[in-house]
């Protein structure tokens, strides 16, 4: 091996994250610091696009309605500060990117759900 793949093999993660697909709804475990304290938030929205499939570089990005608010944040699934993910419910989409999502409120960014 050459110091490349070694350096990609330490950065992946050890414990892959529960599969997931664009569109499903997501609660997203997130290890905030704050001073010596330590503790997880749960970001929970919509998979609105994933990049890459299981490299160093692969992310995916959440959306949620925050106070009538689009709020996005974009994680990298090998990252030690995501600790761990939870499918919520899944839908069927069309698309690999759901941006056109930014653009609706309400009913109209409903997603069809996969029943089962």
């Amino acid at each position: 091996m050459n110091k490349h793949d070694d350096v990609v093999n330490e950065a992946r993660r050890k414990v892959p994250l529960t599969k997931f697909n664009v569109g499903d709804t997501v609660d997203v475990q997130v290890l905030i610091r704050e001073g010596d304290k330590e503790r997880i938030q749960i970001f929970n929205g919509t998979v609105i696009a994933r990049r890459g499939k299981e490299g160093t570089s692969a992310t995916f990005t959440v959306r949620r309605i925050v106070q009538g608010e689009g709020v996005e944040r974009i994680f990298p699934i090998n990252s030690p500060k995501v600790v761990g993910l939870v499918v919520k419910s899944r839908a069927s989409v069309r698309r690999a990117k759901l941006f056109y999502l930014r653009e609706r409120v309400g009913k109209a960014a409903k997603l069809k759900e996969i029943i089962g």
